[in-house]
């Protein structure tokens, strides 16, 4: 195996040094994004929810603490987490700011929940997240009745936040941005409103919290692109759930797979969320050869096996409606364009700059200084990001930039790459997979 250096979360360098061919199964942990809503909305309904798989990393951790900090009572029993649901309205007041890290789920969703409290309370974040821009959620929750006061520079909102909550009115919302997280924030706030909260969306996002929403009973109806919430139905534990494996973090192995000469591995329960199979699509699309088996829709998602194969792949053209189902998995895909023959065009890649780094200036520099070909191009204010396939990389110095998704990235270009490389620091991934490096090497 080509990793040499044993990760921990000490800031030192990462050295690969050479390729190797991954093979055999793995199973991965629980989908981030599923994991988020099943907690909120577990301490949201009355009695036990146990739920399975649930990911262990600094994000949901992240939401996990914040419902703790709210006076929920969370426990951990062997590999399930035992959340004790107080209902809508048994939340308490935070004894002291609610700090979450550098989770934009946590503090979007979380804002959410909080504009329905009788009570005051400050979210504070970390560094990376307290960059990130927060009047996407915060107008429309100003719109339904809650208080906020935020840090403010130039015309965006940041964190640390303040909010007081309670008195909220139903609202139909088209967002600005296609954000499944404003979304969420806002049909999350719609729980306690007076009266329907409507949500139209210019392109449609994932689906996680409408499905989640349904499965715990809740009033939602959905059609095409419009989500209507009434919020008269009270919240009911479905008693269990399994969070299927995270398909975001799939990403890394599925491209490293079709990238490397002589690859074959199988994802074992893979959730299969239409909103999220983006990426499976966009490979394929490529000629990467994948296949979907053991294909189970029943359940509140679908989920799966993946059985994927190195592929010789092609150059394609990412239009912006593709954008919000791959947006988690663009940054590895860039590196899949690279050993593809011909260009790749990524259109309306805009809103990777205000993700936990600026993904486009991460990746970008990066994969040039491995020698990659790629050219951006502003068109009005949609950026672009052109991509001439060469077939292959060669080793460099790289940077994580702090970003969890450029690190894991670029571990997948390096390994695949010609020659030695080094990145900075990849303490970072413990954001959202601490057992990349170990799942990789299971595959060797």
């Amino acid at each position: 195996m080509s990793l040499i250096r044993k990760f921990s979360n000490a800031r030192r360098p990462f050295l690969v040094k050479n390729k190797f061919i991954p093979g055999g199964k793995i199973t991965l942990a629980g989908d981030k994004s599923i994991a988020h809503r099943a907690l909120i909305l577990s301490a949201l309904a009355r009695g036990k929810t146990i739920l399975n798989n649930l990911p262990i990393h600094d994000d949901s951790l992240a939401t996990l603490n914040a419902l703790k900090a709210l006076g929920i009572k969370i426990l951990r029993r062997n590999k399930q987490i035992l959340v004790f649901g107080k209902g809508r309205q048994g939340l308490k007041r935070p004894r002291q700011p609610i700090f979450v890290h550098n989770s934009g789920t946590t503090l979007r969703l979380l804002l959410g929940v909080l504009a329905g409290q009788d009570f005051k309370a400050k979210v504070i974040a970390g560094k990376y997240l307290s960059a990130r821009p927060m009047a996407r959620v915060n107008l429309p929750l100003r719109l339904m009745g809650a208080q906020i006061t935020a840090k403010i520079k130039g015309r965006e909102e940041y964190a640390p936040i303040v909010i007081s909550g309670g008195n909220l009115k139903g609202i139909i919302y088209r967002p600005n941005v296609s954000s499944a997280q404003v979304k969420s924030a806002i049909l999350l706030a719609g729980l306690f409103a007076t009266g329907k909260t409507q949500v139209i969306e210019r392109l449609k996002t994932r689906d996680h919290t409408e499905r989640m929403l349904k499965l715990f009973g809740a009033d939602v109806a959905i059609s095409h692109k419009c989500i209507i919430l009434n919020p008269k139905k009270n919240l009911i534990s479905p008693g269990k759930i399994f969070i299927p494996g995270d398909i975001s973090s799939a990403a890394f192995f599925m491209v490293l797979a079709v990238i490397t000469p002589g690859a074959k591995i199988i994802i074992e329960g893979l959730s299969m969320n239409p909103g999220r199979s983006g990426i499976i699509n966009l490979l394929k699309k490529m000629r990467a050869k994948i296949k979907v088996t053991s294909f189970k829709s029943s359940g509140f998602e679908p989920m799966g096996n993946l059985s994927i194969t190195s592929s010789n792949l092609k150059g394609v053209i990412i239009n912006p409606g593709q954008i919000p189902s791959l947006i988690d998995e663009l940054p590895v895909l860039m590196v899949a364009a690279c050993f593809a023959k011909g260009r790749t065009v990524i259109k309306g890649v805009n809103e990777l700059r205000v993700k936990e780094t600026d993904r486009i200036n991460s990746m970008v520099s990066n994969l040039r200084k491995m020698k990659a070909e790629i050219q951006l191009k502003k068109t009005g204010s949609r950026e672009d990001i052109m991509i001439k396939g060469k077939g292959r990389l060669f080793g460099a110095q790289l940077k994580s930039f702090g970003d969890h998704r450029t690190a894991m990235s670029m571990v997948v270009a390096a390994l695949a790459a010609e020659g030695e490389s080094r990145i900075d620091d990849i303490s970072c991934v413990s954001k959202s997979f601490p057992g990349f490096l170990d799942t990789l090497k299971s595959l060797s």
